[in-house]
């Protein structure tokens, strides 16, 4: 098989791929190893890392290594989406239908090891983030970079995962919600894991 990169993938590659894509279409998320491995009949992760790896070379896929879930396809990338004028939220407006521009989100999705979240509550909803939103996160590589007022996904060891605006005061972090029924989370910065930033909020609408 031969994609835009112009490499080609040996039988392997090619049937791990193909499983991946088909995965993805009906379940709209990446697969964790262990269902590719039951998938191609293996019994060791060890051959399905590398089959992904080589998949992420040769420009098939993106793909976080050690994280779960984080396969995108790169054939499947946007590369815009037609604006196509303005609609009214309150009363009604003129419509303008010449589409002349569109709205470039490569800048998101083409982001080096990009991965999703699938959120579980309200605690974000006054960020216009609902309880079952895709969010788009980018992985933080020096948490001394965040800025104040980001919004993050961290890891407190032993109690769990979450999304929350994030504010350094001292030697202090606190993780905020965007809903006055949560209280914030107090904790010293050696307690705490970002495992990344949200880059973007996709919502479906059923």
């Amino acid at each position: 098989m031969l994609n835009t990169t112009g490499k080609t993938l040996s039988e392997a590659q090619n049937q791990l791929y193909e499983w991946i894509k088909e995965y993805m279409r009906e379940f709209n998320h990446s697969p964790s190893i262990r269902q590719m491995m039951e998938a191609m009949g293996l019994k060791s992760p060890a051959p399905i890392q590398s089959r992904l790896k080589h998949l992420q070379q040769k420009g098939y896929i993106s793909w976080q290594e050690g994280k779960a879930r984080t396969i995108q396809i790169a054939d499947e990338i946007l590369e815009g989406v037609p604006i196509m004028g303005y609609v009214a939220a309150g009363g009604l407006i003129e419509t303008f239908t010449d589409c002349n521009e569109s709205l470039d989100i490569s800048y998101v999705l083409k982001k080096k090891d990009v991965f999703a979240l699938t959120v579980n509550g309200d605690s974000m909803i006054d960020a216009c983030i609902a309880d079952g939103d895709m969010v788009l996160m980018e992985p933080i590589r020096d948490r001394y970079s965040l800025r104040n007022g980001e919004i993050v996904s961290a890891l407190v060891p032993g109690l769990g995962t979450t999304l929350k605006y994030f504010f350094k005061r001292g030697d202090k972090i606190f993780l905020e919600a965007a809903n006055p029924e949560y209280q914030p989370i107090q904790l010293n910065l050696d307690e705490v894991v970002f495992q990344g930033k949200l880059l973007a909020v996709w919502r479906k609408v059923r």
